[in-house]
């Protein structure tokens, strides 16, 4: 075939299916990736549960009040942390918990189990604590005891 006003051939232009396809496929996988982002649902879930024995002791962790025995709460750093327990009629007891990272949440394997599992993992940790009676001293004996300090600091010892 010629043109009359050009006199040189005109072939016919062929299609391009070869790079259509891996533009289809470009987007299928970008398609994909997206979905799988998505609808992903790893994670970790982190729960702390505090008893009391007896229940009904109001709980502290880290200065923060939760609530009162049993309690839950969810967290999302491991750690050391510093729980308060309070109730009337007992020693308000402080203890120093260390909330052990399990396996799973160790580098790098926490990349895998915080993004790209297709289930959620649940991390419980239950603390149980024995509250202790408050001891109650008499009233004559604390004075007497209050005296006696009184006397030592007069005289010097």
């Amino acid at each position: 075939m010629s043109d009359p006003v050009n006199p040189l051939p005109v072939r016919a232009a062929k299609p391009r299916f070869r790079f259509a396809s891996v533009d289809v496929k470009r987007g299928s996988l970008f398609a994909l990736l997206l979905l799988l982002a998505a609808v992903q649902t790893g994670c970790v879930h982190r729960r702390m549960t505090i008893r009391s024995v007896p229940s009904g002791a109001l709980v502290k962790v880290d200065g923060e009040e939760i609530g009162y025995t049993p309690v839950s709460m969810d967290f999302t750093y491991y750690g050391t942390r510093e729980i308060i327990l309070t109730k009337d009629g007992y020693e308000t007891q402080t203890v120093m918990q260390k909330v052990r990272t399990p396996w799973y949440q160790w580098m790098p394997l926490d990349a895998v189990s915080d993004n790209l599992l297709p289930f959620e993992v649940t991390n419980r940790h239950e603390f149980t604590y024995q509250l202790q009676p408050k001891v109650v001293v008499p009233t004559e004996e604390l004075l007497n005891r209050g005296n006696l300090l009184r006397s030592e600091t007069q005289i010097g010892q």
